[in-house]
């Protein structure tokens, strides 16, 4: 039996990541685990009271909000697993999923990542993801596989090699890990978990799907808020991924693609709906990358708790 090291990151959701951590004890099958919570500088600091509940789990706080790939880089260099298992606080385990997983990576030594099937919380029987079509290096586009249909199995052939994992739950092997090295921290939000296949796939790895394993994820079916922080990231970091990622040429027909039809696009959605205050954010994203290196650390957004 391989050793599986649990990794999630709470940040202001302690009764969230409660949920997962009773659906790991009561639901989960799966005998060897070792379970570890980061918690990303929460407004209130829930693990004095998590270590006294939760003898058997092993909690990390951060005093310094080091967003999703930094959240996970500190609880995987806690961990002590053959696998890893990194899952969103807001999933809950199914009886076999990790059972699954295991077997599979097992099984095929080539796969490096691997994601279950995801269906949403509140919508059980619908899909989120079944796979990632690959990106399109030009337009910095792909597709996610299945999301919001009804699950017949329509999609189930299809478990093997995917374009990408799906950032809510993912397991990697630790050999991977180690010749990869873990998610870029400089993305922050977004992007992070492409980018982490593309180094892993560089590595000599595959990226898998295994659709008989299912986890429920608790985001919401309807589109969340736009905020200033997400318009930054998702269009900082789209840039970002294709400039690390594609080919000096690849990048400049990206490059012109972007000018040319995705600022005037977004202009005019803004003036439209009259989210004048994203412009600024909006060039602000671009910009990044005139001043700043494709490695550099700063983040370029103000961030707040």
């Amino acid at each position: 039996m391989k050793s599986v090291s649990i990794v999630t990151v709470n940040f202001n959701q302690p009764q969230v990541t409660e949920d997962l951590l009773k659906s790991l004890e009561v639901v989960n099958t799966y005998p060897d685990l070792e379970i570890i919570v980061v918690d990303n500088a929460s407004k209130v600091n829930p693990v004095p009271n998590w270590q006294r509940t939760y003898k058997d789990i092993k909690f990390v706080r951060s005093e310094v909000n080091t967003g999703f790939a930094g959240g996970n880089n500190i609880g995987i260099r806690e961990a002590t697993g053959e696998y890893l298992f990194l899952i969103n606080n807001d999933t809950e385990v199914t009886a076999d999923l990790i059972t699954r997983l295991v077997n599979t990576m097992e099984a095929n030594p080539k796969i490096g990542l691997i994601s279950p099937k995801i269906h949403y919380f509140d919508h059980p029987g619908m899909l989120q993801y079944t796979g990632y079509t690959p990106m399109n290096y030009y337009t910095a586009r792909n597709a996610c596989i299945g999301q919001f249909e009804e699950d017949k199995g329509q999609y189930d052939s299809l478990s093997g090699v995917t374009g990408y994992v799906h950032g809510a739950a993912m397991m990697v092997r630790r050999q991977a890990l180690e010749k990869a090295g873990g998610m870029a921290e400089n993305y922050f939000l977004y992007y992070e978990e492409l980018d982490w296949c593309e180094r892993i796939r560089k590595a000599g790895y595959e990226i898998h799907v295994d659709l008989s394993a299912l986890i429920y994820h608790k985001e919401s079916v309807s589109v969340g808020k736009r905020t200033a922080l997400k318009e930054f990231f998702m269009n900082r970091n789209r840039i970002l991924f294709i400039r690390k990622n594609a080919p000096g040429p690849t990048f400049f027909i990206f490059c012109c693609y972007f000018l040319a039809t995705v600022v005037p696009r977004n202009l005019i959605h803004y003036i439209k709906n009259k989210e004048f205050s994203f412009i600024a954010v909006f060039i602000k994203a671009i910009t990044w990358h005139f001043t700043n290196k494709a490695d550099s650390d700063n983040l370029g957004f103000p961030l707040t708790r």
